[in-house]
């Protein structure tokens, strides 16, 4: 039985959602399978991997192939950097202490780079909302000026409006008062 360690599509459309699974080559990809070892969700940034570290290990060492996109996760999770330092024990190159040291140093190494990517992207997020804060400030101060323009032109026209009452009354007043007076001066004489 040829033996492949491969992806078995889950999610809906558009968000795919994946198990890594040890199935025989001859079976369909979402089909039978011999053993669960792991998740994988590519929809994060960086892609969300959860393994079976001791198990995936297992099964490289036994000889179980990888396709092309299980290889790299596992590479990145350092199955082959443990497969290839249990060789060197087993050569006699260094010992399962000195093993074990070199795979630590080199995980928190990975880990490092991993959340220098997420604050990276953390950080790039709260200056995008920071940016569209700041343009909506502006767009809001632009349309302050323009309701306090606007309210200002419509007070100095009810002044003017009021002036003009004003004057219209105090005209009309006149002229009654004129009117007035030349009724009176005739009825006099």
């Amino acid at each position: 039985m040829a033996t492949k360690i491969r992806l078995q599509r889950g999610g809906r459309k558009g968000y795919a959602f994946y198990r890594i699974v040890i199935a025989d080559s001859r079976a369909p990809r979402d089909g039978r399978f011999t053993e669960k070892i792991g998740t994988y969700n590519p929809n994060t940034n960086p892609a969300t991997v959860d393994l079976n570290f001791d198990r995936a290990l297992y099964w490289v060492e036994t000889g179980a192939q990888p396709t092309d996109t299980v290889r790299n996760i596992l590479k990145g999770e350092g199955v082959y950097l443990m497969k290839h330092l249990r060789g060197g024990v087993k050569k006699g190159a260094f010992d399962d202490a000195a093993a074990q040291q070199k795979f630590n140093i080199w995980k928190e190494n990975k880990q490092k780079g991993l959340d220098a990517v997420r604050s990276n992207e953390e950080k790039a997020k709260k200056e995008a909302v920071a940016k569209e804060l700041e343009a909506e400030k502006k767009v809001n101060e632009t349309i302050a000026k323009k309701v306090a323009e606007k309210k200002a032109a419509e007070a100095a026209a009810k002044a003017e409006a009021a002036a003009k009452a004003a004057a219209e009354a105090a005209a009309a007043n006149e002229e009654n008062k004129a009117a007035a007076t030349a009724e009176e001066k005739p009825a006099e004489a």
